[in-house]
């Protein structure tokens, strides 16, 4: 095996566990925002964690983050929740921020 062969492995490697890392730290945050939303739906205990839940998987209708602010825009909107699309969109990534940085903390 060559150099330019063990590096380009190397990077390999490290392009899949970044993108493992991508994943896990989405369904993280998609996570916390859905017990973040579901605070302000007024839900607790389970139908809280049901709730986030739902977030999790309305992330699987589409690439990209437009699908969990739409159920979040459209679940706050049906409640009458008053929060702008420029606080979710911003809740939702202090949450990326906070889910990469205890998926982190937890590979140490």
């Amino acid at each position: 095996m060559t150099t330019f062969d063990k590096r380009e492995e190397g990077f390999e490697r490290k392009f899949a566990l970044d993108e493992e890392l991508r994943f896990r730290a989405e369904a993280r945050r998609n996570k916390l925002l859905g017990l973040w939303a579901a605070e302000k739906l007024g839900l607790t205990g389970a139908d809280a964690e049901a709730y986030a839940k739902e977030v999790v998987q309305a992330d699987f209708a589409e690439a990209g983050d437009e699908d969990v602010f739409r159920k979040i825009r459209g679940d706050f909107d049906a409640k009458k929740v008053a929060q702008t699309d420029h606080q979710i969109r911003r809740t939702m990534e202090e949450l990326r921020a906070l889910a990469l940085e205890q998926l982190r903390g937890e590979a140490r």
